[in-house]
């Protein structure tokens, strides 16, 4: 073992604090093609068997181009986790305080999805902070298919 090396440093940012943050701030999280595949995965784990998320004639007979995204399936993909922002706060963050979000365009089978999480507002308490987020998630023809917030509970400088 290398004296130098230690395990609690090995990290891929420096430590954040609730003071450290900006309105404005924005965390660009990674883009995503919604794949049948991804429908299939997410239908498992939801438990959601209606058939507008997974019969593509069902779809069809209704008009739709294609299977219907579900909106929770559009929302997480703006988890914070996917971003850089949770490793910028593993010393500090306390808790994911609450969420909203609006579904305003459908998704479908094929879409691409461009998620964002933006820094609205900083509420400083005693000790801790609330940094409150604007997410927003673009499809492949730049419409704003969804958006809403985060708020997140994190310590201030020690």
């Amino acid at each position: 073992m290398t004296a130098s090396f230690d395990p609690a440093n090995h990290r891929r940012h420096e430590s954040r604090w609730f003071d450290d943050f900006r309105v404005g701030e924005k965390f660009v999280l990674p883009s995503r093609t919604m794949t049948d595949a991804l429908f299939l995965a997410f239908q498992s784990a939801s438990g959601d068997n209606h058939p507008v998320h997974y019969d593509v004639e069902y779809c069809h007979r209704r008009g739709m181009p294609h299977m219907l995204a579900h909106g929770y399936q559009v929302l997480i993909q703006t988890a914070a986790g996917a971003g850089e922002f949770p490793f910028m706060v593993e010393d500090s963050l306390i808790a994911f305080l609450d969420q909203s979000s609006r579904f305003l365009v459908p998704v479908y089978s094929g879409d691409t999805l461009y998620p964002s999480l933006e820094i609205v507002e900083l509420l400083p308490k005693r000790t801790t902070g609330v940094i409150s987020m604007k997410s927003t998630v673009y499809n492949q023809k730049a419409d704003l298919v969804m958006d809403g917030t985060q708020r997140y509970l994190v310590r201030k400088r020690p």
